[in-house]
């Protein structure tokens, strides 16, 4: 489930969270790939010639589960957002204790994709120039030649972003946001695709950094991952009591290619959205900045990142068009990184969860 951390809890336990009903939000994101379904009626009346194939991005999104699927168990909201996330051309940030598999999944999804990887294990001691590469002198020619850092890849793993200090930190601001890096004046681009997947353990572990706000909006979406279940524990023992060593990571599978990358993105793009669901996502990011409840709300940033993961959620749906309930389900890990409570909430216990809550019952939903 994608959770919220209560900040009256100095344990790294993350709490369980109403679903469903009871919280008031769609009960999980889980199924962004449901199986092949007819469409429903509400579909807009759109010339055959308008309409938007999906059937093979919807394939190689069920296959991108499979393969992740022969280590991974569980995890299919998290699967589910990493693959929206990448169509729709956003970051992601993951949350959650050491050890349940946050860094395995990033790594499996980059194995399914035919492009270059990169992992960054960050550390209290590492520069800006160990990420985005320094500028050395050639003796041979006397000149100053620039050395790329590890941030140029494909697919960059950011593992341990927040035991990092702030300098650090700041220098993805840039490759992040634009996909360049500048250094000493010259800018170098970054072949695309570019997709950032950060993993940060909860802030009141030892030895973390909370990320400034400006870097946490950076992030398309924030995913805080739980304990596994009693069932899916008795599951991992069976799956590995005889492969210490994880020797099936090799039979996974690449099923994107860069190319297929830029082409299901591009149908994501042309997906469908009625100006009245365009009109209910600025209401939703502008009741965020007149709460009474919170001290930061969301930036414009936010409203594009609810417009693209709606688009990329209602293709992984086998839909060309944008439906409320796709910007409901994926109002949660858009915003819950992106709007700060005031202390006397967080005092009482409130969480984001609550208010996002709160703010979705409240704003009229088009019709």
């Amino acid at each position: 489930m994608l959770e919220d951390e209560s900040p009256e809890k100095t344990s790294p336990e993350i709490p369980e969270e109403p679903t469903g009903e009871a919280s008031g939000l769609p009960e999980s994101p889980g199924e962004l790939v449901p199986e092949l379904e007819e469409l429903p009626e509400e579909a807009p009346s759109l010339a055959p010639a308008d309409r938007i194939d999906l059937e093979e991005l919807r394939e190689a999104a069920v296959a991108v589960r499979r393969e992740i699927g022969k280590l991974v168990v569980g995890q299919l909201e998290f699967i589910d957002l990493l693959i929206a996330s990448l169509l729709a051309g956003g970051h992601v940030l993951v949350e959650g204790v050491p050890g349940i598999a946050k860094t395995l999944t990033a790594k499996l999804l980059a194995k399914t994709i035919a492009a270059e990887y990169t992992r960054i294990q960050f550390t209290p001691d590492l520069m800006p120039s160990d990420v985005t590469g320094t500028t050395v002198f050639n003796m041979a020619d006397s000149k100053f030649t620039f050395t790329k850092g590890p941030i140029f890849s494909n697919i960059v793993l950011i593992d341990e972003i927040n035991r990092a200090p702030a300098k650090t930190q700041a220098a993805l601001f840039e490759v992040m946001e634009e996909q360049q890096v500048s250094v000493d004046g010259t800018t170098y681009k970054l072949a695309p695709p570019f997709f950032v997947i950060a993993t940060q353990n909860p802030i009141e572990q030892e030895g973390t950094y909370r990320l400034p706000e400006a870097q946490l909006d950076r992030f398309l979406v924030r995913v805080v991952i739980n304990y596994p279940n009693h069932e899916e524990e008795k599951e991992i023992l069976y799956r590995f009591k005889n492969d210490f060593r994880q020797a099936r990571q090799s039979e996974v599978e690449a099923v994107f290619t860069k190319e297929l990358v830029a082409k299901y993105s591009a149908l994501v793009e042309k997906i469908f959205i009625r100006d009245e669901l365009l009109d209910y996502i600025a209401a939703l990011v502008h009741r965020t900045r007149t709460h009474p409840d919170l001290y930061l709300g969301a930036s414009p940033r936010a409203s594009l990142a609810l417009l693209r993961l709606a688009k990329a959620v209602a293709a992984l749906g086998g839909r060309d068009f944008v439906t409320p309930d796709d910007i409901q389900q994926v109002a949660f890990p858009v915003l819950n990184h992106r709007i700060i409570l005031t202390p006397e909430r967080e005092m009482e216990g409130y969480g984001t969860k609550d208010i996002i809550e709160e703010i979705v019952k409240s704003i009229e939903v088009p019709r």
